[in-house]
């Protein structure tokens, strides 16, 4: 039976600007530790270098076409193409027996994008939620969009991919942050503040040291780094 999560307080943790592949394997790697860890932690995180990620599933022949920004790195999450350049980059990991968990694909892609309108409508910012999907190019995540993905003045500035093991739930999003002045660090401070759909009655900042680092970098070494896995579909 899997032990119930304790949902008192979530992790939140800012992590430096870091390379492609390694982004990947602490994500990943925050999954595979969600049993020792047995509680929601949100990451935000940058990039120390212009690239590119492509979902799990996609062949790398075809999306290898669709874009110049190297390195060009499978995620451990599906979805499609994302550029990251500009963009701000989140994730979120819950152990297997928190309440997120239990939701269904659909019902958690849209509720992590209902917590993002809530931040961007508390810094006065009008967003909605795609009622339905507008696909304009096959394996480009921002071009067109899907339902439950956050609009701007029509068009798509966050999506989101998922991941579920029996360790937890992955989710992994990208932000195109709307051309109305806004800091990053606005933006996380009211992903804190606001109640999400499902969540805690507490945040507690995580120390970076006390994410699976060390687990990452054996990741990012033997997985992400490695043209094998890239290429691998």
């Amino acid at each position: 039976m899997i032990p119930k999560a304790d949902d008192n307080f979530w992790w939140h943790a800012r992590t430096p600007p870091a390379a492609a592949a390694w982004n990947m394997a602490l994500d990943d790697a925050m999954l595979e530790s969600m049993p020792s860890i047995n509680r929601p932690v949100l990451r935000f995180y940058a990039w120390a270098e212009s690239a590119a990620t492509f979902g799990y599933f996609q062949k790398y022949s075809e999306i290898e076409k669709l874009t110049l920004l190297r390195p060009l790195i499978r995620r451990p999450t599906g979805g499609g193409l994302v550029s990251h350049d500009s963009d701000w980059t989140y994730s979120a990991c819950f152990p297997a027996g928190s309440e997120w968990y239990e939701l269904s694909a659909s019902a958690s892609y849209q509720r992590i994008h209902q917590w993002i309108q809530q931040a961007f409508q508390a810094l006065s910012v009008t967003v909605d939620i795609a009622a339905s999907a507008r696909t304009a190019a096959p394996g480009q995540c921002f071009i067109g969009w899907e339902k439950s993905d956050v609009l701007w003045r029509g068009k798509k500035i966050a999506g989101a991919a998922q991941r579920r093991t029996r360790n937890g739930l992955l989710i992994q999003g990208s932000v195109q942050p709307p051309p109305v002045g806004l800091k990053r660090r606005d933006w996380e401070a009211e992903m804190i503040s606001v109640k999400p759909p499902i969540g805690p009655r507490n945040w507690k900042t995580m120390d970076p040291a006390d994410l699976p680092l060390q687990r990452a970098n054996e990741l990012a070494k033997a997985k992400f780094a490695e043209e094998g896995y890239n290429r691998k579909r």
